[in-house]
C-alpha cells in the first residue's frame, strides 16, 4: 500500500472538507462525518503517514484517491 505524505492537522480537514465530510466536533481530536462515516483526525503537525493511510482508509478513500484531494 503506497504511504501517504505526512501532512498538518489542518490540510486533512480541509481534504475532508472537499469530499463532503463536516466537523462534528473538536478538542484534542477533530472528528468529522459525512452522514455514513466518522473519521477522528489528531491534532499532530505533522501527522503521521501511517496515521494518514489509516485516516484515508476510515473515510473510504485509496491513499492515491485521497492524494488528489490534497
Amino acid at each position: 500500500m503506497p504511504r501517504l505524505p505526512g501532512v498538518n492537522h489542518q490540510t486533512a480537514i480541509r481534504a475532508l472538507a472537499k469530499a463532503g465530510f463536516q466537523i462534528i466536533r473538536e478538542g484534542k481530536q477533530t472528528v468529522m462525518s459525512n452522514g455514513v462515516r466518522i473519521v477522528t483526525i489528531p491534532r499532530h503537525n505533522p501527522i503521521n503517514a501511517f496515521t494518514m493511510g489509516k485516516i484515508a482508509k476510515d473515510a473510504g478513500y485509496t491513499p492515491e484517491d485521497f492524494k488528489t484531494l490534497l
